[in-house]
């Protein structure tokens, strides 16, 4: 709730809450009579929907049309839940806005106990039946159903039928229902709607409903329960003479297909007819046998017939999901049970699996280029990939485990998980993606109730927009757009290496050491194969295979399960061929280890995340090769997570009473934070953590690795003079460091403080401070196998021509008389971390006043930032650099977003407590909240600091070694970009590199433009 609301409808108001046009808003809230107090609660809710404009909107027309407005805003008012469902819609869906102004009581089908309760098959059946005049207790035809136009039963079932799915809808909306209700009760409510057609089509053609009995058969996802908004319903028909039929005429059965024939073309018209309600979707039977060329309707006989002798092997897969849903329910059923052998008979016919696979390369030829990266249904990473994994498996396997024929895709990959045909972890990850993808598909359907899989482009005004909206309806309210398409590249890259793991599984074997008599390659083949995977070396891959995979050890058998699937895991690594050589050294280390061998084998996931971690990032790989024990924390995500503080603190105090001598304690102490370097490592790598999460593991363990290195100086400071230390010693992080914002090769930037004890001279507890600082730097810098942590005092006053310690007294002095303006600007970053606590506070006390001057900065002051920002990058950006390129001080790099923030700080955190944060997106939250940034322009610095973050420390664990600047070396700049798990897309010109290239360059262009115009704007 934004603070203050209540006292008006302020445009800034509403622009914080979400409206882009916030002068028709104040038009349309006026026009609906919404008080900002005393309906506070209902423009909250409209704030809150995916679209809050065409919620407004929405609800305005509404309020114009019905009956009793007044009654409808104090109900709105009175009922939280009505409320919710009601924003919910009108902010998702033009078509179902439409539908409640055009039946403007609708509203109230929102409203109780109904509205909360999903209806059974049969109570949908019922209702649309008697929407049409039609008796739900009896099939007989029904006679003299009257009217045409809007008095037709047709325009009825139209009309009862958008009312169910704006009941549903308003469930769905509100998180009341999974995607898999909802898809279930699609689908009953398209059976029950095929039900009540088919009740129209009798009444039509009573006497040729009198010479047929005539079943629906749902194919597809209606078959399936699993169907969507909008979407083609797949049918099949199967008709036999009634026997007054048979006894009527000689030739009954050939009257009764003509019958049937009639009738069911009539049934189908119905849903596809438009009128004032629109199209509600196309009825299609080209599933049937012999597809558009072959008859509408069939008897039992010849539907056997047929795929007893001529059925093609994606006929097979089709009949997966055939389902009863209309019509005669006991020829329905003959139906199924005599089909159904068939279906799980077919795998065993030849080139049966292979067919199944060019079918999905042949559906992916289809695909316009312009789509494939938007496609959700049918591009690669999209839901044909999960739908043809599940189902290849299903059919393979199901011949003999009648458990693995659920008709729903999700029902069946729970089965093939719980079967062990799928890993867990891969069935999850599947489940979560599908889950995801179906509820994109949705939102994007219910938004016009059109048939649609196509995700809005990015390159359009209007597709941002609708990106924005689509973010907001799945609840990314933050960076709505980033964050969106973020999450369908990295599910859709999940889901098509999981669907080439699943689906080509067989080709895999090929890879492998395996038994001879198992063995489908020649080693030239097998040879051949791994190049065409990518590894650049297939003869030096060959070789770490023989040695990981021969004899007859546990740990052989093992490795040649594993690694059939871990060469394609290999395969998708920017580096194959140094992460089959890191698992084997790790293997090498650990493969007589019993946990490992456990490991490896009840948890596959550690064997996956190890092939992405060592065939990425040579840094995680140098760190696990220095530990291979390590690899134990990569099999949950729990692990992965950084450790609390205090946890840190108390295993590093632990090292101090464990050590003897210095060097040992502070090896110890390294020893710890390598650890932690490959926690936080892993979790980025693998996509655990954000960024943000990252920069706060880094620091927390630099914190920790300081404070007690600090500790054992003191103690060896101490035990050199024979007595304790005659001043308190106080470590303030500055920079990144004081930031929580640490990269994986940062320096730590600090000041040292001091104070001498009372009765000590200044000059002879400066001298203590000075060993005590030497010390500490001395054992964080000596030479050992773990990543140094260099200690830079180079931001202290008066730099490196300065005292490296200071009495708080002459830190003091200096700020007052002799400080510049960027070391105020420094200031703001500035936090103890290590030391004596009381001191680190008075310390802070002291500086507040500097960074946070009283009135803000002048303009003076301001120009001078202004200048030093200017000279910075041209002095300090290195020569022959591609500016658009450098993560750190490049256009639109961390140093703008950064300098952005720091100049609200020190204009106006003397006001605002809460900018008072040494964190730079913490900053820019604050200051979108209280006015002073505009969220938009706040959301895209937040991401370019975010992308320019991430490029620079997965530049760092891709390379081992540190660099600001994006490579100009494609392979390097490529593994960098698998590393921020941008992935090959099949169809698509570009690759990894170039998109990455693409994304940086547009995010921080659009940052440079912000920061340009906030920075330098008066």
């Amino acid at each position: 709730m934004v603070s203050g609301y209540r006292r008006g409808t302020t445009v800034g108001t509403l622009a914080r809450r979400g409206f882009t046009d916030t002068a028709k808003a104040e038009r349309l809230i006026a026009e609906a009579h919404l008080d900002p107090d005393e309906h506070f609660d209902i423009v909250e809710a409209l704030a809150d929907a995916a679209d809050p404009d065409l919620a407004l909107l929405g609800i305005t027309r509404i309020l114009e049309r019905c009956t009793d407005p007044v009654e409808l805003r104090s109900v709105l008012c009175a009922d939280a839940d009505l409320r919710m469902r009601l924003t919910g819609i009108l902010g998702t869906s033009v078509a179902l806005s439409d539908h409640l102004v055009r039946h403007c009581e609708d509203w109230r089908e929102l409203r109780g106990g109904e509205a909360e309760r999903s209806p059974s098959p049969q109570e949908l059946r019922g209702e649309l039946l008697r929407a049409v005049g039609a008796d739900p207790t009896s099939t007989a035809p029904v006679a003299g159903l009257p009217g045409d136009g809007d008095d037709s039963p047709a325009h009825a079932l139209r009309v009862a039928y958008r009312r169910r799915v704006l009941r549903l809808a308003g469930r769905d909306l509100t998180g009341a229902l999974s995607v898999e209700g909802v898809a279930t009760e699609l689908a009953d409510l398209a059976a029950a709607m095929l039900e009540a057609s088919l009740a129209i089509a009798r009444a039509q053609l009573p006497e040729d409903a009198a010479l047929c009995r005539l079943a629906v058969i749902g194919m597809g996802k209606c078959g399936a329960r699993e169907l969507n908004y909008v979407s083609d319903v797949d049918v099949v028909f199967v008709a036999e003479p009634t026997a007054a039929a048979a006894v009527a005429a000689d030739d009954g059965a050939t009257s009764a297909q003509r019958a049937a024939t009639r009738l069911a073309a009539a049934m189908m018209r119905i849903p596809e007819e438009t009128d004032g309600e629109g199209t509600l979707w196309e009825v299609d039977a080209a599933l049937r046998p012999e597809g558009k060329n072959g008859p509408l309707v069939r008897p039992l006989s010849s539907h056997v017939s047929y795929y007893e002798r001529w059925a093609k092997t994606w006929e097979f897969q089709a009949l997966l999901k055939a389902r009863p849903i209309a019509g005669d329910p006991d020829l329905g059923a003959a139906y199924i049970e005599a089909i159904t052998p068939l279906v799980w008979q077919a795998a065993g016919r030849p080139n049966f699996v292979d067919d199944v696979q060019a079918m999905r390369r042949r559906v992916e030829a289809h695909i316009a280029p312009a789509e494939a990266e938007r496609q959700l249904k049918l591009g690669p990473g999209g839901l044909r990939d999960i739908e043809f994994a599940v189902q290849l498996l299903q059919l393979v396997h199901g011949r003999t485990d009648e458990r693995l024929r659920p008709r729903a895709t999700l029902e069946a990959l729970r089965a093939l998980s719980e079967g062990g045909y799928v890993a867990r972890e891969d069935a999850a990850g599947l489940d979560e993606a599908y889950r995801f993808l179906r509820r994109v598909e949705h939102l994007l359907q219910l938004q016009r109730l059109r048939r649609t899989h196509l995700l809005p482009a990015t390159d359009t005004a209007e597709g941002q927009e609708q990106l924005r909206w689509l973010g907001r309806a799945l609840g990314f309210t933050a960076n709505p757009i980033t964050d969106m398409t973020s999450a369908w590249r990295r599910r859709a890259a999940e889901v098509r290496r999981l669907h080439e793991k699943l689906f080509y599984r067989p080709l895999l074997n090929a890879v492998a050491r395996l038994p001879d008599d198992e063995a489908r390659l020649t080693p030239a083949q097998a040879r051949d194969r791994l190049e065409a995977l990518g590894f650049a070396d297939p003869a030096g891959a060959l070789r770490h295979l023989e040695a990981l995979t021969s004899g007859v050890s546990r740990r052989a058998a093992i490795q040649r399960t594993l690694l059939p699937v871990m060469l394609g895991w290999f395969a998708d690594a920017p580096a194959p061929d140094a992460g089959l050589l890191g698992f084997r050294q790790v293997s090498d280390a650990l493969g007589t280890t019993p946990w490992y061998l456990r490991l490896l084998r009840d948890d596959i996931r550690v064997a996956e995340r190890m092939a992405r971690l060592l065939g990425t990032s040579k840094y995680t790989t140098d760190l696990l090769l220095r530990a291979p024990e390590a690899v134990a924390i990569l099999s949950d995500d729990a692990d992965l997570a950084p450790r609390p503080n205090a946890t840190l603190a108390t295993e590093a105090a632990s090292a101090l009473h464990r050590h003897g001598s210095p060097e040992n304690t502070v090896a110890a102490l390294r020893a710890l934070r390598r650890r932690e370097l490959l926690r936080t490592a892993a979790a980025d790598l693998l996509g655990v953590s954000d960024i943000s999460v990252v920069g706060n593991a880094l620091t927390a363990v630099a914190s920790v690795t300081i404070e007690g290195a600090l500790r054992t100086a003191t103690a060896e400071v101490e035990r050199r003079c024979g007595e304790q230390l005659n001043t308190r010693l106080c470590v303030v992080a500055m920079g990144r460091f004081g930031g929580s914002e640490l990269s994986y090769a940062s320096d730590a930037d600090v000041m040292f403080v001091h104070e001498p004890l009372p009765g000590v001279a200044t000059a002879a507890a400066t001298e203590t401070a000075n060993a005590v600082v030497r010390e500490l730097r001395r054992l964080l810098e000596l030479p050992a196998a773990d990543p140094p942590l260099l200690v830079d005092a180079d931001l202290r006053p008066e730099g490196k021509s300065g005292p490296m310690v200071r009495t708080l007294e002459s830190y003091t002095a200096y700020y007052t008389r002799w400080s510049s303006s960027w070391e105020s600007q420094a200031l703001l970053r500035a936090v103890p971390v290590a030391g004596d606590a009381g001191l680190g506070e008075r310390f802070t006390a002291m500086i507040d006043p500097i960074r946070y001057p009283a009135g803000g900065i002048d303009s003076t002051t301001v120009r001078e930032i202004r200048r030093l920002k200017a000279r910075m990058e041209a002095e300090r950006l290195p020569r022959g650099t591609d500016p658009t390129l450098h993560t750190k001080l490049g256009r639109g790099g961390l140093s703008d977003v950064e300098w952005v923030a720091q100049l609200i700080q020190l204009r106006h955190a003397h006001e605002i407590p809460q900018l008072r944060t040494t964190q730079t997106l913490g900053a820019l939250m604050v200051a979108t909240t209280e006015g002073l940034l505009d969220p938009e322009d706040a959301a895209i610095l937040d991401s370019a600091w975010r992308m320019a973050a991430r490029v620079r420390g997965a530049i760092t664990l891709v390379r081992g070694k540190s660099s600001d600047s994006i490579p100009t070396d494609l392979r390097e700049r490529s593994a960098i970009a698998g590393a921020l798990g941008y992935r090959v897309q099949e169809g698509q010109d570009a690759g990894p590199a170039e998109l990455l290239l693409e994304d940086y360059r547009r995010i921080t262009r659009r940052a440079r433009g912000v920061m340009e115009r906030v920075f330098y704007d008066d």
